[in-house]
């Protein structure tokens, strides 16, 4: 009787999900139909010369902008970086460069590399690659950097206003998910961690084995700064720390095959030595996990400021003609349940915007110890530092790229052979602040943004005279509030002006060494291993 009722139930269950199958079949079938004759239509008929190849791209560019930033098309060249940013390894001249609005500026030359070597600095315009002009180039014209290893390439380049070429021989670049690791004050092993490519877990295991021989009973592993990458890498260097077989993250989905949980398979390195992990606004994805994961099992006490927040899963897909498409396949939970996930791009806006989770609607998780923890916003640190935190004016200053310039015009007017010898003061400060107001920096506000809304509206309703008056005394108000907020977030922004600057003085190395013992985030790692008592008392409170 039981198999009579069953086998019909399954039966329908079958039907139902075939019909559901078909039915989404032939929309997508007759979507794309719709959209080749369209295509077809446009190119044969307008009224203009059409190009094909840009037209197809702003319509996938348009398809992808109403899902998440993180699903995205790549072109085969796209295809190929994404592989080196993965292994780690390339060939070309050393150094990261940044183009943005048709100019190519050097953002690091690597300590040895040719870059380095051929007296590149960061801030240098690259002008010209060869014979090109990259003004002139249609996509990514530092792939014209790339070559094969004692290749020569002639690059001409800016520099504070004066122009010079440079014949650099390209060799093969390794780039270290661990640039940095050391002994600090005889015992505590300090491990910098900047990316998750395949060598991020073999060198953090490396690096904390080393530290151990030399005597570490305490490690600090620093996340700052660090975007995420490869999630296997991620469980991996969760695995040095935590038993085998122990959750680190599950993925859920629509689609059933991505849902899956992610456990440790190896036998770790150190299950007891203290640990704290050093994460700020930077730290997202694979970063998340690793302190998310750690947190949820009471192994670490986190340091620093709440983690970005992105908790969502890509994969990328291989299309047609060396092409992929990187897409959002799932979202990751902690061991604890929690999707850190702090911006929905799925309910946004009146404006088109993301609408970012509000704190009320945060949900409460328990850790392995049963202490609090909360979802919906990135990963909140056990103890929160200030200066590691980046508040709008901060992200503001970075996307505008107002810290590097203003780094690059400092090197050119201080000179320091020696780490020692580098000092900051309140006067350098204020010249920072100077160097705002001479180079023109503005940034428009959220606030700003609505009262600029309001006065379209009122201009529609007849009502801008009425209100202009009031809507200056606003603008005027925001104005002073926002040159405040500079100097009230002092220390984050002084935090990331001394690390660019003495980054191009003394290289990464030099940074490190700095940060050891002046950054106040260390510090703080520092004094709470140095507290049995406080370091328990985090964890079991």
């Amino acid at each position: 009787m039981k198999k009579k009722i069953f086998i019909p139930i399954i039966a329908v269950v079958i039907g139902i999900s075939t019909v559901s199958f078909k039915s989404d079949f032939f929309e997508i079938a007759k979507q794309i139909e719709i959209f080749t004759e369209l295509f077809k239509e446009l190119n044969m008929n307008y009224v203009d010369e059409t190009n094909p190849a840009e037209l197809m791209d702003s319509a996938i560019e348009g398809m992808l902008a109403d899902l998440d930033p993180y699903t995205k098309y790549w072109t085969e060249q796209e295809v190929e970086d994404a592989k080196i940013n993965r292994s780690g390894d390339y060939s070309g001249i050393g150094a990261t460069v940044r183009n943005q609005d048709g100019k190519m500026t050097i953002t690091e030359p690597r300590k040895g590399y040719p870059a380095d070597k051929a007296g590149l600095k960061a801030g240098d315009e690259i002008i010209k690659i060869g014979d090109i002009t990259v003004a002139d180039v249609d996509g990514d014209a530092g792939d014209l950097l790339k070559g094969a290893p004692n290749s020569e390439v002639v690059i001409t380049y800016k520099r504070q206003g004066k122009t010079d070429k440079a014949t650099i021989k390209r060799s093969a670049v390794e780039i270290d998910a661990v640039p940095f690791s050391k002994l600090i004050n005889g015992d505590t092993g300090y491990i910098v961690l900047t990316k998750f490519n395949k060598k991020a877990s073999s060198q953090v295991k490396e690096a904390l084995v080393s530290l151990k021989t030399d005597g570490a009973t305490k490690i600090i592993l620093d996340l700052r700064g660090n975007g995420g990458g490869l999630l296997s890498e991620a469980i991996n260097i969760c695995n040095l720390f935590l038993p085998k077989g122990s959750l680190i993250t599950t993925t859920k989905s629509v689609v059933k095959k991505y849902n899956k949980t992610y456990t440790t398979s190896q036998e770790p390195v150190d299950t007891e030595i203290p640990l704290v992990v050093l994460v700020n606004g930077r730290s997202a994805s694979a970063s998340e996990i690793v302190s998310g994961g750690l947190q949820d099992y009471d192994r670490a006490v986190i340091v620093g400021a709440r983690t970005f927040g992105k908790g969502l899963v890509q994969r990328p897909k291989p299309l047609t003609y060396g092409t992929s498409v990187k897409i959002t396949i799932s979202r990751y939970y902690t061991p604890s349940g929690r999707c850190i996930q702090a911006l929905d791009y799925w309910n946004r806006d009146e404006n088109g915007n993301a609408v970012r989770t509000d704190a009320a609607d945060y949900n409460e998780f328990k850790t392995k110890n049963g202490r609090k923890v909360l979802d919906g916003g990135g990963v909140l640190p056990d103890i929160q530092v200030n200066s590691a935190k980046l508040s709008p004016v901060t992200t503001a200053l970075l996307k505008d790229n107002a810290i590097f310039e203003y780094a690059t015009d400092y090197y050119y007017n201080h000179q320091y052979s020696d780490l020692s010898e580098f000092t900051w003061s309140q006067t350098d400060f204020a010249d920072f602040k100077s160097f705002l107001n001479r180079t023109g920096f503005k940034y428009e506000t959220g606030t700003e943004k609505a009262f600029a809304k309001a006065l379209e509206q009122a201009d529609k309703d007849d009502l801008k005279t009425e209100v202009s008056a009031a809507y200056n005394q606003l603008n005027n108000a925001i104005t002073l509030a926002k040159e405040k907020s500079i100097d009230e977030r002092q220390d984050e922004i002084e935090n990331l002006l001394i690390d660019e600057i003495v980054k191009r003085y003394f290289y990464r190395d030099g940074l490190y060494e700095y940060q050891i013992i002046n950054n106040v985030e260390v510090k703080e790692a520092l004094a709470v291993l140095a507290d049995k008592n406080r370091y328990n008392k985090i964890l079991n409170n």
